[in-house]
């Protein structure tokens, strides 16, 4: 007890040194706490705000099960209006609809008082049977501002025909929650006009002020009860109140968020493992700053059991004030957070102060601390009393590693390697029939779990042949380069310790680059078939384009890259069972096409006689390139020769051939659709395209446009968030790695007390000295980012090839230059505050320091 009182004694006495300690410690426990928070935060803003039904609902009368339907009846939104304490009933329905060719969906919305969801911008909302209002984009893309008559057919006969139509006007132009650009609301007997039945998908209730709700609910429930029973498979309707019904709808998110948040607790885990890493590397320096004192404690004595245990608490302790800290400054920003936030426009939910969590965190960081500090304080143990003889109150670092540690660090790297050939050689080619990436990203994972073991057992080891490569420019620009690549690689365990800790975030932040520039190009390539245009203007159910809008719309300024085509259905490769759909389109007029994924083979100059075939066309036949093929139409045949293959064919076709070719099999010589880009980027180049497009078949039926540039900048949006999410969860172990850094940048300025003053006294001046402290703060992380580029870029390789076929390695150069000398400069910033308290020593007192 009395050496556990002498160590905490010295604690107390420099509590920054224990903050100093715990520093890495203290921004886990933040982020860990802070991940909770967020977590809360974002599920009651759900709850809150993204459901379907508005807040201001007290009852509903629909389903609580989303997997199956059930009948709500115009009869019974008639019968709960009328009920007593009902102050607004609403209906709901949503009735997809077809415009000018283009398919838009209508919903029914009360447009005014508590149960609205959509505010009226402009005009006002419909009050008439024959009005509807429109969304901004709507009204942008459609056409349609607000006076504009136009009519929706309702009834189609078996031919596909419209039978009945309905003459609609647009009254207003209406806000909603989210706008896809093909979205009109109008009161609900409007829309169930429309509607083949009467059925609603639910009927929101407002009470009266005072109103007792169970007895409303009540009488609701009796209403369901009286309604006709369902003969079409579906259920009766249940009541159930507002807020349980918001609690149903956001439930999907909420999973879906559940999933998020346990991918986001993979890397907070990483993150929490980097932490225990720097503790470790930060205790070993302040026992070793520390030996003399320890020693003397030999001296009088103290057992090595007891001193170790007495370390051991020291480290509990510490890990019980970062841990505290961290929650308790997670829970300020947390509180914090939201009320910025609404300041800005975004409303967001406020969190609560979960306790067990806090506690668990606290519990967290105690249990990280003691494990971090166990080897250390076993190491400061064995100190032996003659220490306390030494002239220097710290012992040198000992630069290189033992036996046992570098054999097992051999055998980890040995089974890293095991790993990574065997996910090599589960690695799939084209025939990826019963093909599961499962057993390669297993191996892949392991493998790197294995390295990175192997590379904290011989990390000392490395840094010098590494430092000797990254460090050389640092060295030619003079003694102070040379200085700090000397410091640095004067004690490589301690190097070591701090940069496997920025390797760690580097590779993960380097394989989510590759990763995602590899996985863009897969996009890009997939998009260049599925949406090679912005614009796709087609004839439906057959039918042909009109004559001359080719011509029309290739003289129209707000159109660039037109190109036309012609389609078959129907077609056979050798008499092969599967019917396919033909093209004419010219690879070489969009340049979008140049993207395509070309298995084998070339897509330039596709002349007559030569065809495109789909990768599943090929396997199926057997044909390769340079094979000759027979392709048939009815009774039309021509021979070809197979100029390329591909995964995926243009307008989800399976065969392209030149026109001459498709004439021969009897296609006709109109178009069946033409393809275009818009001239200005944007949505008003996207506006002004669509609006030209559809003033050239204006009144013409079987004929619809579609904005392929939609679906791909949809596509590319997910795609940015996903790795923008990913890379900020990434830089959680960057942000433990850097602390890492300057922690160890500031205790090493403590235990060179003396050798700054000596190179002071030799005369170096005060500015050379914090560049030398400075630069050698960067070079831990340059030793970092070189070690995690090296195992970042091959492990990402590995993945990307285990989950797609024909996925290529793209190397983003640049975006991977940026991270490591963002990341060096980062660093090197982490070290201008111990530079600075060095640079301020008197070398006359310096080397008189112990």
């Amino acid at each position: 007890m009395t050496l556990l009182r002498t160590q905490l004694a010295g604690v107390t006495r420099r509590p920054a040194r224990l903050l100093l300690t715990g520093l890495a410690v203290l921004v886990a426990s933040f982020v860990v706490y802070a991940t909770v928070l967020t977590q809360q935060i974002t599920e009651r803003t759900v709850l809150d705000r993204l459901s379907g039904t508005p807040a201001t609902v007290d009852l509903v009368l629909g389903g609580s099960d989303p997997e199956h339907a059930y009948r709500v009846t115009t009869a019974d939104l008639a019968a709960i209006a009328q009920l007593p304490g009902v102050a607004e009933a609403v209906g709901r329905v949503s009735v997809p609809m077809q415009l000018a060719g283009e398919f838009v969906v209508i919903t029914a919305d009360s447009g005014t008082g508590p149960l609205a969801v959509t505010r009226v911008a402009q005009g006002a909302f419909p009050s008439g049977t024959g009005e509807v209002a429109v969304t901004p984009r709507t009204a942008d893309r459609l056409g349609l501002p607000v006076g504009t008559t136009f009519t929706l057919p309702s009834e189609w006969d078996d031919a596909g025909k419209p039978r009945r139509a309905t003459t609609l006007r647009v009254s207003g132009v209406v806000t909603a929650a989210s706008d896809d650009g093909a979205t009109l609301y109008a009161p609900q007997p409007v829309v169930s006009s429309l509607a083949t039945d009467e059925h609603l998908t639910q009927v929101d209730v407002r009470l009266a002020p005072g109103v007792d709700p169970a007895r409303v609910r009540a009488a609701m429930e009796r209403v369901a009860a009286n309604s006709p029973a369902p003969q079409d498979g579906s259920r009766r309707p249940e009541v159930m109140s507002g807020a349980a019904k918001r609690t149903i709808e956001a439930q999907t998110i909420i999973k879906s968020l559940d999933d998020v948040f346990a991918a986001v607790g993979v890397f907070v885990a990483v993150a929490v493992g980097a932490a225990g890493l720097v503790a470790a590397s930060t205790f070993r320096i302040v026992f070793a700053q520390r030996m003399r004192q320890l020693a003397l404690l030999r001296a009088v004595g103290a057992g090595r059991g007891g001193l170790g245990r007495a370390l051991a608490v020291e480290g509990a302790l510490t890990g019980l004030v970062a841990g505290v800290m961290g929650v308790l400054g997670a829970l300020a920003v947390g509180n914090a957070l939201p009320s910025v936030l609404r300041a800005a426009g975004i409303a967001v939910a406020q969190p609560g102060f979960p306790i067990v969590a806090a506690a668990g965190v606290v519990l967290l960081a105690v249990s990280i601390t003691v494990v971090a500090v166990l080897a250390p304080a076993a190491s400061a143990g064995r100190v032996a009393p003659l220490e306390a003889l030494r002239s220097t109150g710290t012992t040198g670092g000992r630069r290189g590693i033992g036996v046992l540690r570098g054999v097992a660090g051999l055998a980890f790297l040995a089974g890293a390697v095991a790993l990574a050939a065997f996910a090599v050689v589960r690695l799939p080619d084209r025939d990826t029939t019963n093909y599961s990436p499962v057993p390669a990203l297993l191996a892949i994972v392991g493998s790197g779990f294995l390295a990175y073991v192997a590379l904290i057992g011989l990390g000392p080891l490395l840094v010098r042949p590494v430092l000797a490569v990254v460090g050389l420019p640092l060295r030619r620009l003079g003694p102070v380069g040379r200085l700090a690549s000397g410091g640095v690689g004067g004690a490589p365990r301690r190097a070591a310790a701090v940069s496997v800790v920025v390797a760690i975030g580097v590779t993960l932040i380097s394989g989510v680059l590759v990763a995602g520039a590899s996985a863009r190009t897969v996009a890009d390539r997939a998009m260049a078939a599925s949406a090679p245009a912005d614009f796709e203007l087609a004839a439906t159910s057959g039918a042909l384009l009109p004559e001359g809008v080719l011509e029309r719309a290739t003289t129209d300024r707000s159109l660039e890259h037109v190109t036309g085509y012609r389609r078959l259905g129907d077609g056979r490769v050798n008499d092969a069972a599967t019917s396919l759909e033909i093209t004419d389109l010219d690879l070489r007029a969009l340049p979008a096409l140049g993207r395509l994924d070309v298995t084998e083979g070339s897509l330039t100059g596709l002349g007559p006689g030569q065809a495109l075939l789909s990768d599943a066309v090929a396997d199926e036949t057997g044909l390769r390139v340079g094979d000759r093929a027979s392709v048939a139409v009815g009774a039309a045949t021509v021979t070809v020769r197979v100029a390329a293959t591909s995964e995926q064919l243009p307008l989800y076709t399976q065969l392209v051939l030149h026109p001459t070719d498709l004439t021969s099999l009897g296609a006709p010589v109109a178009l069946s659709g033409l393809l275009a880009d818009a001239v200005e980027p944007g949505e008003q180049g996207r506006t002004a395209g669509l609006r030209a497009l559809r003033q050239m078949v204006q009144g013409t039926t079987d004929v619809a446009v579609t904005v392929l540039a939609d679906e791909r900048d949809d596509f590319h949006r997910i795609l940015n968030t996903l790795l923008a999410v990913a890379i900020g969860l990434v830089g959680l172990t960057v942000l433990i790695a850097v602390v890492g850094v300057g922690t160890t940048t500031a205790l090493s300025v403590v235990e060179r007390v003396r050798e700054a003053g000596l190179l002071r006294a030799i005369g170096l001046s005060r500015s050379g000295l914090r560049a030398m402290v400075t630069a050698e703060a960067g070079l831990y992380g340059l030793i970092g980012a070189a070690l995690g580029v090296l195992l970042g870029v091959p492990y990402a390789w590995l993945a990307v090839k285990a989950l797609s076929v024909g996925a290529p390695l793209e190397l983003p150069v640049w975006q991977l230059a940026v991270v490591v000398l963002a990341l060096v400069s980062v660093t090197a910033l982490t070290g201008v505050l111990p530079a600075r308290r060095a640079a301020r020593v008197d070398p006359v007192v310096a080397l008189t320091a112990d």
